[in-house]
């Protein structure tokens, strides 16, 4: 059986979420009505195997199932989900119409938590889930813990005043020993809990030992006397119970016992509402009664375990933050001795000390740039393979069952293969999508970008877009009009430097002006027109590239210093104030110019910038020559 590695979120409003196993239409609706009419959200399925096949989708708050189903029944059922560590926490409910006490225990010995009869009263029904869904089904899922911890049971019994009255009123009780004579506690001890009798007082509820390390895992009340007030003894209880949970702790739990002709009668539902967890009739068998017993122990134990473990993850987190901080500290130590160094040397060679400065610059605002996209790729590649990873597990499975079973109709085999086709399909279109992200780092992590070299401008554009692609999303529209002919001479950088740092940039001014604007994330919010041209001009050709945005524009009085190093409108540490700067010197060694105008674009949302650039088409592979070549 596999299950969701997330947790389902609720909706804000939403009720608890029932697992209904029920194979019988009748009932089924029956139930469903009334449990929707108790603000429980209801999703239904008619057989074991439906029900841990739905676990795939979400997990429910908690199951109420059928005991006799078709095929594996619910005591089998059960017992698969406490094999899981992700549905081990999740209360089931078992129904039958059979009355048997064997039957109980098969249920409880397998796995269930309550046993509860169709004849019940419907309020009974609606009490004893509220009660196991207050036991904390929300807890996060984690992996048992492998210490072995004995459980601490304290059985608490009713002060007598008149033994003949207490006689006259336990006739007919049965939990004290079973027909061997052994005590629910010898019982309870054979089963390596700890087991302590006390007499139910006021000053039991006082002191701290209800809520320490060492307090209690279950209590067990004897309420079968004239002479307890057990409501009233159990919202005492609840209360203390309240104070280890807002501590942050997990609380007792509280099974309470009352004469066998109230229990019939259904008049226990104030005990259930004062805070008992599970009721019991007094003419109950000590075996049984131990049974029911081992099932709230071991679910007070497994969020005990739950609890350790998220202290434990806790405590790494804390600890790994800790050490990455200092792993910052000292790589900034590391980089401002290095920056000193650096500087020493540029003073001794002015000359030198130039060329390294522009060389470093270059570097840092390609890093720079690459450190932007590391997240974008990331969350590019993710997105496929996740679905991918998800469709190997139906495929997998789907293999699975047509192995084990081999005398499948031709129908059921023929839809079987059918999605396994369709979902490998899907696997291939994601891993095509991750290719493609690869090819594109690869182009654009060319290590000869300073050398003149034929480049195919539609394949560089293609490139930098795929790599800028998180940043449009679906809010950014990027038309291309390609009027130049596709191969260059330049340099790569002037494509996967300049004009990728200005479509960036396009992309960062329309989500400021989107931002400021109040405009809803997920809708279109601007558009990006990059442009090629080649112009016959009395001085020679040049080619023309142009980016133009419908962004909040660039106001005249700054135009002239964004080429300055280190000058950045963005807030700080959202720009290094370099990307201009090195694209502008890029532009310089290929002879050519970098204009600014306000783009005014068609339709558009706003004043928005357009970079023009303008190269002379006068350069071959080796660098500059006299007579011009056109490509």
């Amino acid at each position: 059986m596999t299950v969701p590695k997330t947790n389902r979120t609720h909706l804000e409003n939403a009720g608890p979420h029932i697992l209904l196993v029920e194979d019988s239409d009748s009932q089924a609706l029956q139930l469903r009505r009334m449990l929707g009419h108790n603000g429980f959200i209801v999703k239904r399925v008619s057989s074991g195997e439906a029900a841990l096949a739905s676990l795939d989708e979400s997990l429910p708050d908690l199951v109420v199932s059928d005991y006799h189903l078709p095929g594996m029944n619910g005591g089998q059922m059960a017992r698969q989900f406490r094999m899981n560590a992700h549905t081990r926490s999740i209360p089931v409910l078992m129904l039958t119409e059979d009355v048997a006490p064997g039957l109980e225990r098969e249920g409880l010995e397998s796995g269930a938590d309550a046993y509860i009869s169709k004849s019940a009263h419907p309020d009974l029904l609606v009490l004893r889930i509220r009660a196991l869904l207050r036991e904390g089904s929300d807890l996060i899922q984690a992996e048992e813990a492998g210490r072995f911890r004995r459980a601490r049971i304290v059985i608490v019994t009713s002060p007598t005043e008149n033994e003949d009255e207490d006689d006259e009123w336990r006739e007919n009780t049965g939990w004290e020993r079973d027909a061997q004579g052994a005590s629910l506690g010898e019982l309870l001890w054979r089963d390596g809990h700890t087991v302590t009798t006390v007499s139910g007082s006021g000053e039991l509820i006082q002191g701290g030992w209800l809520g320490g390390d060492e307090g209690p895992d279950c209590l067990v009340l004897d309420l079968t006397s004239r002479n307890t007030d057990g409501v009233d003894f159990c919202r005492r209880l609840d209360a203390r119970r309240q104070d280890v949970l807002e501590a942050g702790g997990v609380p007792f739990r509280i099974l309470g016992i009352i004469g066998a002709e109230r229990f019939r009668r259904h008049s226990a539902a104030d005990l259930f509402d004062a805070g008992l967890d599970d009721l019991v009739p007094g003419d109950i068998t000590p075996d049984v009664l131990a049974l029911r017993i081992r099932v709230m122990v071991r679910r007070k134990l497994a969020q005990d375990e739950m609890r350790q473990q998220e202290i434990k993850r806790q405590v790494r987190e804390v600890a790994l933050q800790t050490a990455q901080s200092e792993a910052r500290a000292i790589a900034a130590k590391a980089t401002m001795a290095e920056a000193l160094a650096q500087a020493n040397a540029e003073l001794a060679d002015a000359n030198a000390r130039l060329l390294e400065t522009q060389a470093k610059l270059v570097q840092t605002a390609k890093m720079a740039s690459l450190g932007e996209l590391v997240a974008g790729i990331a969350h590019e590649i993710n997105n496929p393979l996740a679905f991918t990873l998800a469709h190997e597990e139906t495929v997998a499975r789907t293999l699975h069952k047509l192995a084990e079973a081999p005398d499948l109709d031709a129908n059921r085999r023929s839809d079987l293969l059918s999605k396994c086709t369709s979902r490998i399909g899907s696997m291939r279109l994601g891993l095509q999508r991750i290719q493609n992200l690869v090819l594109s780092l690869r182009r654009f992590s060319r290590l000869d970008e300073s050398a003149f070299q034929d480049v195919d401008v539609v394949e560089a554009l293609d490139t930098a877009l795929a790599l800028l692609a998180h940043k449009f999303g679906r809010e950014i529209v990027v038309e291309r009009h390609l009027a130049a002919p596709r191969m260059f001479v330049c340099q790569p950088a002037l494509l996967h430097q300049v004009v990728m740092n200005i479509v960036s940039n396009a992309a960062d001014a329309i989500h400021e002006r989107a931002e400021k604007n109040g405009e809803e994330p997920g809708q279109l919010q601007g558009r990006i027109v990059i442009e090629t041209a080649l112009l016959q001009l009395e001085c020679g050709a040049r080619y023309v590239i142009s980016v133009a945005d419908d962004g909040p524009g660039i106001p005249a009085d700054i135009r002239a210093r964004v080429f300055e190093p280190f000058f950045t409108t963005k807030p700080v540490g959202m720009g290094t104030g370099l990307g201009l700067a090195i694209a502008y010197g890029i532009i310089e060694a290929h002879s050519g110019s970098i204009d600014i105008e306000d783009a005014n674009l068609k339709g558009g949302r706003g004043v928005g910038a357009r970079f023009i650039l303008s190269i002379p088409v006068r350069l071959t592979p080796t660098g500059p020559v006299t007579i011009g070549r056109t490509s």
